[in-house]
């Protein structure tokens, strides 16, 4: 597959597939690193190639988000990501929860996956999506001194890119004040999209995540939010979440391969996220919802 970045202008809207390939920096960053959390990190290099498989049967490209310390892991797994055609964004070095890090910290692990990236594909990357979803001011800083050209942390739309914006205020006698607009566009995800939530078991010292959904309950959610989109929308885009530890075990893989077919069906178009997020910037509309009648 030859990676391409211009966007086929298509009414019926867009879907983006991605991956967040953590492999067990995830497990790392929850401080569960006995052998068999671990292990279930290690499953995701043995997933990946079969979605690049499935990817490659359809012939869909797709956004991986890969952690520093994976892409130093599992380097020959990333090299094959590249080698199709694929987008690779950043995700931090090992899963960090944002808030939690000095802003020294977050610039160290900004600057370190920038430069793996750049080594990987030869080019600065152009997205970014922050471990479990949650950005600082710091790290929007760090996004705009890099040149990175789309975030896809926020949850403010469910359709259509927007500009990401620092320094919003929260007064507990006034209105919202928002911050300046940034150079950085917001591709936003929802955790309603994202496999994790609804198929993992977790057990935390304080928390359990059931998951453990058939999957063809929750591709059914995934499809009524595409099917909504074509209907109401004109150019909209739908980001839709998997991890390849997740989504890439045997009958899970059949029901996606399913999905993609009836969401082919309804017309729309499957996307990078670099090339969404480079035609907004060039002006293009997204998501455009007729006015209330």
């Amino acid at each position: 597959m030859t990676a391409t970045t211009d966007l086929v202008r298509n009414d019926a809207g867009y879907v983006c597939l991605s991956f967040d390939f953590d492999g067990p920096s995830l497990w790392m960053q929850r401080r569960m690193t006995s052998p068999t959390p671990i292990s279930r990190g290690e499953f995701g290099a043995v997933a990946v190639p079969r979605i690049l498989k499935l990817l490659a049967r359809r012939n869909i490209e797709a956004t991986f988000f890969v952690p520093g310390h994976t892409l130093e892991t599992y380097p020959s797994v990333c090299q094959q990501i590249v080698d199709a055609g694929h987008e690779i964004g950043l995700h931090g070095y090992a899963h960090e929860f944002n808030p939690a890090l000095s802003p020294e910290r977050e610039k160290w692990v900004m600057q370190r996956t920038v430069e793996l990236l750049e080594n990987l594909t030869g080019v600065t990357p152009a997205g970014y999506r922050a471990p479990s979803g949650d950005l600082t001011v710091q790290t929007i800083d760090a996004l705009v001194e890099h040149g990175i050209r789309y975030d896809s942390s926020l949850m403010g739309h469910d359709v259509a890119p927007y500009w990401l914006r620092r320094g919003d205020r929260f007064p507990d006698d006034a209105p919202v004040q928002w911050g300046e607009q940034v150079d950085v566009v917001e591709l936003p995800f929802s955790w309603t999209l994202d496999d994790y939530v609804h198929l993992e078991f977790v057990t935390f010292r304080k928390m359990l995540m059931p998951g453990l959904q058939r999957p063809q309950q929750m591709f059914a959610n995934f499809a009524d939010d595409v099917r909504w989109m074509v209907r109401e929308v004109s150019h909209g885009v739908c980001n839709v979440v998997f991890h390849p530890q997740v989504i890439g075990r045997g009958g899970r893989l059949l029901a996606l391969e399913e999905w993609l077919d009836e969401i082919a069906e309804l017309g729309v178009s499957f996307a990078r996220m670099d090339a969404v997020a480079d035609a907004y910037r060039s002006g293009v509309p997204f998501g455009v919802e007729a006015p209330v009648s």
